[in-house]
């Protein structure tokens, strides 16, 4: 599968990618590696996304998850 989405990793070891023109957080160890098709995870901010025909969503919100140190 070819991956259609711009994404690159920052200094802080974040994944970024370049989704309608914009650049959104992906997150960090959230981001499943390799993205392969059908994939999904959602970020520390609640965004959640999917790989669909190559390209990555945003596929809504939710609630971001609880961590417990």
């Amino acid at each position: 599968m070819a991956l259609n989405t711009r994404i690159w990793m920052n200094g802080a070891l974040e994944w970024v990618a370049l989704i309608d023109g914009e650049e959104v957080f992906l997150g960090q160890r959230e981001v499943p590696a390799p993205l392969e098709e059908g994939d999904a995870w959602t970020n520390d901010r609640g965004d959640m996304f999917k790989v669909v025909d190559g390209y990555i969503l945003l596929v809504g919100k939710t609630e971001p998850p609880k961590k417990y140190w």
